[in-house]
């Protein structure tokens, strides 16, 4: 399936330094690559993103973006089965490969000097993958096994999923990427070309290499490799089901054997960081630290568990990067004696008060330096760079969109804060859930 093109002329463009030292060009292809330098130890990652995850699968075909993941380590005819892995660790790196609901990875990190060889096998594997029944039939039982292991024996997983599923009633956010057992078992070798054939391509693919390297000799190594494959002409835009208007609370009850804690656990819908328009995300991640960022300074840790004891612990999170619309979630744990009901009244009187008080001008002068801090140390790691463009690149945003991101969350005010959070902490727009030992179920109300 190799094709040699022609009028291979690269837009090699250096894009203003604002935060990282980063050069990308887009071979004719369509295959966009990223370049970011960081000379202080002679490493290098290399990662291909495909724009492709378990949120593009068709109704039915749950699972089958992780079942290629696996199986593109079958080989080829130049790197047979298992010599993807073996050539890497010989050449003193490692490798891996993982799957979201928005993007597929894979990534090598290795001397810099070794870049040509992993760039040569991962640009033969794009296009040039051999998949046999035998194959499929293995890896097959190995993503079911996969699955018994890390979901149906974890309670945990298995009320994640739920939660989910009650959260998206139409988006595919709703699919675990790991996909339902009763799909997976029946995902055949066809399905796995058909998946292949239509993403695995260069037109579909964005390559990040990060790392003591020169950006001129990556181009001309992706020229070389890269440059050559034909592009996917299936490729579109990356529509999918929407939700509909959410106007009610969903509740869900959860009991399991297995469930040492019982907590309780909230998820919002909140919107994604958008390209061009990222204020609304960089407010709700300051939301986020303020809320339960810090298991001793932050509002729900502070006030639950410290002042008045009813929880073992308590937090905030969210995701800002995301292709469609994300979540914000709030949790708690009860100490002993304390039910559920208790918690989750003590969780919102929380919120309620941030949402009538307002915020300490003190704490959040404390959160300002705490999450510029916090992006200054993730620089120290290329190989965080990389997964933070990689990331981005294939959920929407742009390169400048990413080093846009912390002067965006700089700006953010107060009432930033306060206006988001009365608009996404709408128990309307959420999904609560309480999970429990069997044997102490609590009637939810």
């Amino acid at each position: 399936m190799l094709r040699v093109m022609t009028g291979l002329a690269l837009l090699l463009t250096a894009v203003p330094a604002l935060a990282d030292q980063v050069t990308t060009f887009t071979l004719s292809n369509g295959m966009q690559a990223v370049v970011i330098e960081d000379h202080r130890a002679p490493v290098v990652t290399h990662m291909v993103w495909y724009r492709a995850g378990s949120a593009d699968e068709k109704r039915g075909k749950s699972g089958i973006a992780h079942f290629l993941e696996h199986l593109m380590f079958k080989g080829t005819e130049d790197v047979p089965q298992g010599a993807f892995s073996q050539t890497v660790e010989a050449l003193g790196g490692y490798d891996n490969a993982f799957t979201s609901s928005d993007q597929t990875a894979y990534f090598q990190r290795l001397s810099a000097d070794q870049l040509d060889q992993v760039m040569k096998m991962e640009a033969d594997r794009m296009r040039n993958l051999i998949l046999s029944e035998d194959d499929v039939k293995t890896e097959r039982e190995v993503i079911l096994e996969e699955r018994a292991q890390r979901i149906d024996s974890s309670p945990e997983a298995l009320f994640g999923e739920q939660m989910d599923a009650a959260q998206y009633l139409n988006h595919p956010y709703g699919t675990p990427t790991i996909g339902w057992r009763s799909e997976m078992e029946g995902l055949s070798r066809q399905d796995a070309l058909d998946w292949y054939q239509l993403y695995y391509a260069p037109n579909n693919a964005t390559l990040i290499v990060a790392g003591d390297v020169d950006p001129a000799q990556v181009k001309a190594l992706a020229e070389t490799y890269y440059g050559p494959l034909a592009p996917s002409d299936g490729i579109a835009d990356r529509v999918r089901p929407q939700e509909p208007p959410q106007l009610a609370e969903r509740r869900l009850s959860f009991s399991d054997p297995n469930i040492s804690q019982a907590y309780v656990v909230r998820n919002y819908l909140a919107p994604e960081r958008n390209s061009g328009a990222q204020e609304d995300a960089a407010a709700l991640t300051f939301l986020a630290a303020l809320l339960g960022g810090n298991p001793q300074t932050s509002l729900l840790p502070r006030a639950l568990s410290f002042d008045q004891d009813i929880a073992v612990s308590a937090g905030a999170s969210y995701d800002a990067t995301s292709l469609d619309p994300t979540t914000f979630s709030v949790y708690v744990a009860p100490v002993p004696g304390a039910s559920l009901r208790d918690a989750e009244a003590a969780m919102d009187k929380v919120i309620g008060d941030l949402l009538a008080n307002g915020i300490e001008p003190a704490q959040f002068a404390r959160l300002k330096t705490q999450l510029r801090a916090d992006l200054i140390y993730r620089k120290d790691d290329v190989g965080d760079l990389a997964e933070d463009y990689g990331a981005a690149l294939t959920s929407g945003l742009t390169i400048a969109d990413v080093q846009a991101w912390p002067d965006v969350l700089q700006a953010v005010t107060e009432e930033d804060v306060l206006r988001v959070a009365r608009t996404v902490l709408d128990r309307r727009h959420a999904v609560t859930g309480w999970a429990m030992p069997t044997g102490t179920e609590e009637v939810m109300q």
